[in-house]
Protein backbone atom coordinates (compact mmCIF):
# COMPACT_ATOMS: atom_id res chain seq x y z
CA UNK A 1 0.00 0.00 0.00
CA UNK A 2 1.26 3.82 -0.67
CA UNK A 3 2.42 5.27 2.46
CA UNK A 4 1.63 8.88 2.83
CA UNK A 5 3.81 11.00 3.51
CA UNK A 6 2.69 14.73 3.26
CA UNK A 7 -0.77 15.52 4.04
CA UNK A 8 -2.52 18.97 4.21
CA UNK A 9 -5.87 18.76 5.48
CA UNK A 10 -8.42 21.81 5.32
CA UNK A 11 -5.35 24.24 5.14
CA UNK A 12 -6.04 27.56 4.77
CA UNK A 13 -3.61 30.62 5.09
CA UNK A 14 -4.80 34.44 5.01
CA UNK A 15 -2.39 37.64 4.92
CA UNK A 16 -5.32 40.40 6.10
CA UNK A 17 -7.98 40.28 3.60
CA UNK A 18 -6.24 38.09 1.21
CA UNK A 19 -6.57 34.70 0.95
CA UNK A 20 -3.46 32.74 -0.28
CA UNK A 21 -4.32 29.07 0.23
CA UNK A 22 -8.30 28.15 0.61
CA UNK A 23 -9.48 25.41 2.55
CA UNK A 24 -6.46 23.35 0.82
CA UNK A 25 -6.42 19.18 1.27
CA UNK A 26 -4.12 17.33 -0.07
CA UNK A 27 -1.71 13.86 0.31
CA UNK A 28 1.58 12.85 -1.00
CA UNK A 29 2.86 8.97 -1.18
CA UNK A 30 5.70 8.19 -0.80
CA UNK A 31 7.87 7.40 -4.35
CA UNK A 32 5.90 10.45 -5.77
CA UNK A 33 7.42 13.53 -8.13
CA UNK A 34 4.64 15.88 -7.45
CA UNK A 35 4.14 19.31 -9.50
CA UNK A 36 2.13 22.57 -7.78
CA UNK A 37 1.54 23.80 -10.76
CA UNK A 38 -0.42 27.41 -10.56
CA UNK A 39 -0.17 30.91 -12.27
CA UNK A 40 1.91 33.39 -10.54
CA UNK A 41 0.24 34.42 -7.12
CA UNK A 42 -1.63 30.98 -7.11
CA UNK A 43 -0.84 30.29 -3.83
CA UNK A 44 2.26 27.91 -4.51
CA UNK A 45 5.15 29.37 -2.62
CA UNK A 46 2.62 29.98 0.30
CA UNK A 47 2.03 26.24 0.15
CA UNK A 48 5.72 25.49 0.70
CA UNK A 49 6.32 27.46 3.16
CA UNK A 50 3.52 25.95 5.48
CA UNK A 51 4.37 22.62 4.32
CA UNK A 52 7.84 23.04 5.66
CA UNK A 53 7.40 25.13 8.64
CA UNK A 54 8.30 28.48 7.43
CA UNK A 55 4.82 29.89 8.12
CA UNK A 56 1.98 28.74 10.18
CA UNK A 57 -1.56 27.88 8.33
CA UNK A 58 -4.28 30.08 9.31
CA UNK A 59 -6.23 26.88 9.80
CA UNK A 60 -5.83 23.11 9.35
CA UNK A 61 -3.42 20.57 10.11
CA UNK A 62 -0.41 19.31 8.20
CA UNK A 63 1.92 16.33 8.43
CA UNK A 64 5.03 16.14 6.71
CA UNK A 65 6.46 12.03 7.16
CA UNK A 66 4.62 11.52 10.47
CA UNK A 67 5.54 14.77 12.10
CA UNK A 68 2.75 17.57 12.54
CA UNK A 69 4.52 21.19 11.18
CA UNK A 70 2.73 23.34 13.13
CA UNK A 71 3.85 21.11 16.79
CA UNK A 72 7.44 20.54 15.58
CA UNK A 73 8.30 22.69 12.93
CA UNK A 74 12.21 22.23 13.41
CA UNK A 75 12.11 18.52 13.49
CA UNK A 76 10.95 18.52 9.73
CA UNK A 77 13.15 20.94 8.62
CA UNK A 78 16.02 18.91 9.92
CA UNK A 79 14.51 15.90 7.96
CA UNK A 80 13.39 17.18 4.55
CA UNK A 81 15.36 19.29 1.55
CA UNK A 82 14.41 23.01 0.97
CA UNK A 83 15.27 24.90 -2.49
CA UNK A 84 13.41 28.19 -1.77
CA UNK A 85 12.52 30.06 -5.30
CA UNK A 86 15.02 33.27 -4.02
CA UNK A 87 18.47 31.13 -3.41
CA UNK A 88 19.75 32.75 -0.51
CA UNK A 89 23.39 31.40 0.19
CA UNK A 90 24.70 32.87 3.04
CA UNK A 91 26.86 36.55 1.16
CA UNK A 92 30.14 36.18 3.52
CA UNK A 93 30.42 32.29 3.02
CA UNK A 94 32.30 30.42 -0.24
CA UNK A 95 30.96 27.93 -1.85
CA UNK A 96 32.61 25.14 -0.09
CA UNK A 97 32.93 26.86 3.49
CA UNK A 98 28.84 26.73 3.05
CA UNK A 99 28.51 22.92 1.83
CA UNK A 100 30.37 22.41 5.39
CA UNK A 101 28.43 24.13 7.38
CA UNK A 102 25.40 22.35 6.11
CA UNK A 103 26.83 19.26 6.60
CA UNK A 104 28.01 20.02 10.08
CA UNK A 105 24.49 21.35 11.30
CA UNK A 106 22.88 18.22 9.54
CA UNK A 107 25.86 16.19 11.49
CA UNK A 108 27.05 14.11 8.22
CA UNK A 109 30.31 12.49 8.99
CA UNK A 110 32.82 12.30 6.21
CA UNK A 111 31.32 14.88 4.12
CA UNK A 112 34.01 15.90 2.31
CA UNK A 113 33.23 13.00 -1.20
CA UNK A 114 29.53 14.28 -0.71
CA UNK A 115 30.23 17.56 -1.25
CA UNK A 116 32.98 16.67 -3.91
CA UNK A 117 30.73 15.12 -5.37
CA UNK A 118 28.16 17.64 -5.72
CA UNK A 119 30.59 20.02 -7.31
CA UNK A 120 31.34 17.37 -9.76
CA UNK A 121 27.22 16.88 -10.85
CA UNK A 122 26.18 20.87 -11.24
CA UNK A 123 29.63 21.36 -12.83
CA UNK A 124 30.87 24.59 -10.19
CA UNK A 125 33.85 22.87 -8.59
CA UNK A 126 35.69 26.08 -10.13
CA UNK A 127 34.02 28.53 -8.07
CA UNK A 128 33.44 26.42 -4.66
CA UNK A 129 36.35 29.02 -3.25
CA UNK A 130 33.98 31.85 -4.64
CA UNK A 131 32.27 33.99 -1.78
CA UNK A 132 28.39 33.27 -2.48
CA UNK A 133 27.59 37.08 -2.92
CA UNK A 134 29.56 36.59 -5.93
CA UNK A 135 28.39 33.77 -7.32
CA UNK A 136 25.79 34.18 -10.75
CA UNK A 137 22.42 33.61 -9.92
CA UNK A 138 22.43 30.18 -11.58
CA UNK A 139 25.59 29.34 -9.64
CA UNK A 140 23.70 29.98 -6.08
CA UNK A 141 20.88 27.98 -7.17
CA UNK A 142 22.92 24.94 -8.19
CA UNK A 143 24.61 25.77 -4.64
CA UNK A 144 20.85 25.54 -3.17
CA UNK A 145 20.22 22.18 -4.86
CA UNK A 146 23.53 20.81 -3.67
CA UNK A 147 22.53 21.78 0.16
CA UNK A 148 18.93 20.35 -0.29
CA UNK A 149 19.98 16.56 -1.07
CA UNK A 150 23.24 16.64 0.58
CA UNK A 151 21.97 14.21 3.00
CA UNK A 152 19.68 12.67 0.98
CA UNK A 153 16.75 13.66 2.55
CA UNK A 154 13.42 11.01 2.15
CA UNK A 155 11.40 14.21 1.21
CA UNK A 156 12.59 17.44 -0.52
CA UNK A 157 10.58 20.59 -1.45
CA UNK A 158 11.70 22.88 -4.37
CA UNK A 159 9.86 26.24 -5.62
CA UNK A 160 10.50 26.74 -9.44
CA UNK A 161 13.45 23.96 -9.53
CA UNK A 162 14.72 25.31 -13.34
CA UNK A 163 14.58 28.73 -12.86
CA UNK A 164 17.91 30.63 -13.92
CA UNK A 165 19.40 27.10 -14.84
CA UNK A 166 21.08 26.54 -18.59
CA UNK A 167 19.07 23.99 -20.90
CA UNK A 168 21.54 21.62 -20.32
CA UNK A 169 21.59 21.80 -16.57
CA UNK A 170 17.74 21.31 -16.61
CA UNK A 171 18.44 17.98 -18.32
CA UNK A 172 20.82 16.98 -15.86
CA UNK A 173 18.02 17.97 -12.72
CA UNK A 174 15.40 16.16 -14.43
CA UNK A 175 17.71 12.76 -14.53
CA UNK A 176 18.26 13.38 -11.33
CA UNK A 177 15.01 14.04 -9.92
CA UNK A 178 13.49 10.82 -11.57
CA UNK A 179 16.23 8.52 -10.23
CA UNK A 180 15.77 10.18 -7.08
CA UNK A 181 12.33 9.43 -6.46
CA UNK A 182 12.67 5.76 -7.90
CA UNK A 183 14.53 5.37 -5.55
CA UNK A 184 11.83 5.13 -3.28
CA UNK A 185 12.42 9.27 -2.12
CA UNK A 186 9.88 11.71 -2.49
CA UNK A 187 10.04 15.60 -4.49
CA UNK A 188 7.53 17.75 -3.82
CA UNK A 189 7.56 21.13 -6.10
CA UNK A 190 5.83 23.96 -7.66
CA UNK A 191 6.53 24.97 -11.38
CA UNK A 192 4.40 27.23 -13.45
CA UNK A 193 6.68 25.71 -16.36
CA UNK A 194 4.15 23.20 -17.51
CA UNK A 195 6.42 21.04 -20.38
CA UNK A 196 8.45 20.59 -17.37
CA UNK A 197 5.72 19.28 -15.17
CA UNK A 198 5.02 16.86 -18.04
CA UNK A 199 7.92 15.32 -18.95
CA UNK A 200 8.94 14.32 -15.04
CA UNK A 201 6.20 14.73 -12.43
CA UNK A 202 4.06 11.18 -11.75
CA UNK A 203 1.28 13.13 -10.63
CA UNK A 204 -0.10 16.80 -10.21
CA UNK A 205 -2.42 19.32 -8.33
CA UNK A 206 -3.68 22.44 -10.29
CA UNK A 207 -4.22 25.35 -7.77
CA UNK A 208 -5.37 29.09 -8.97
CA UNK A 209 -6.05 31.48 -6.55
CA UNK A 210 -5.53 29.31 -3.85
CA UNK A 211 -7.90 26.68 -4.33
CA UNK A 212 -6.95 23.58 -5.27
CA UNK A 213 -8.88 22.71 -8.52
CA UNK A 214 -7.52 18.92 -9.10
CA UNK A 215 -5.40 16.25 -8.20
CA UNK A 216 -4.27 13.08 -10.09
CA UNK A 217 -1.59 11.35 -12.11
CA UNK A 218 0.09 12.17 -15.27
CA UNK A 219 -1.14 9.44 -16.44
CA UNK A 220 -4.39 10.01 -16.25
CA UNK A 221 -4.07 13.20 -17.90
CA UNK A 222 -2.93 11.57 -20.69
CA UNK A 223 -5.81 8.88 -20.38
CA UNK A 224 -8.02 11.72 -21.55
CA UNK A 225 -5.99 12.50 -24.80
CA UNK A 226 -4.99 16.20 -24.07
CA UNK A 227 -1.90 17.99 -23.32
CA UNK A 228 -0.90 18.92 -19.45
CA UNK A 229 -0.93 22.63 -20.81
CA UNK A 230 -4.66 22.02 -22.07
CA UNK A 231 -5.90 20.45 -19.36
CA UNK A 232 -4.88 23.29 -16.78
CA UNK A 233 -5.84 26.07 -19.01
CA UNK A 234 -9.28 24.74 -19.07
CA UNK A 235 -9.12 24.30 -15.28
CA UNK A 236 -8.11 27.62 -14.35
CA UNK A 237 -10.05 29.31 -17.40
CA UNK A 238 -13.57 28.17 -15.41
Amino acid sequence: MDKCVIELKSVSKSFGDLKAVDNFSLTVNKGELFGLLGPNGSGKTTTVKMLTGQIKPSKGEINVLGINVLKDPINVRELVGIIPELESPPSFLTGEEYLNFVASIRKIEHAESEIDDWFKFLEFGNERKVLCKDLSRGTRQKLMFAQAFLHEPAVAFIDEPLINLDPIMQFKIKSFLKDYTKKGNTVFMTTHVLEFAESICTSVGIIHHGKLLFTGSIKEIKDKKISLEKFFLEKVNK
